[in-house]
């Protein structure tokens, strides 16, 4: 029990700032963890659709519709090499035996592959397409196949986010 009030509440306060501080890469991975899954979400399942729903030009909504994706998957790598760090200051070699290091892992490795693998052949298809929208062209097939892959890769990285997000506080 506190004889002075004064000294009370300076010890209440400076344990809390302690413990904020202590508590800050935790909140960041958390951070992290929302922004990273969440756009997957926003902009995978509903942004991009309402693009492709509600402008008449396809080649404009497919061209915003890539540069949200492409913003998404630098928010991903930068998220995913903060949570790996995260996982292996707090918890050393052992995080190597947790689930959630593992599907932050494949999920980085996703995002690399369709950002530096599966979206610059899609990009070439479209300029090779040039003048017309690439689907109104020879590389349509092509083109399409791509699409579809780079679709099922999108899929799987944003259900591991969900597996992520239900992980979140485990080991």
């Amino acid at each position: 029990m506190c004889m002075r009030q004064a000294a009370c509440v300076t010890t209440k306060s400076s344990t809390s700032i302690t413990s904020d501080v202590k508590r800050f890469p935790d909140l960041l991975a958390l951070w992290a963890l929302s922004l990273w899954v969440g756009g997957l979400w926003a902009i995978g399942y509903l942004a991009a659709p309402m693009l492709f729903y509600n402008l008449s030009d396809r080649m404009l909504a497919g061209m915003l519709a890539g540069k949200m994706f492409a913003g998404i998957a630098w928010v991903g790598m930068a998220c995913a090499l903060w949570l790996m760090l995260f996982r292996f200051v707090r918890f050393g070699g052992a995080a190597l035996k947790q689930a959630y290091f593992w599907i932050v892992l494949l999920m980085f490795l996703l995002t690399l592959a369709g950002h530096f693998g599966i979206q610059p052949i899609l990009v070439q298809l479209k300029e090779a397409a040039l003048p017309k929208d690439v689907m109104q062209s020879l590389f349509r097939d092509r083109f399409a196949t791509w699409h579809g892959v780079s679709s099922v890769v999108y899929l799987i990285q944003s259900l591991l986010g969900l597996a992520l997000l239900a992980k979140q506080n485990s080991r």
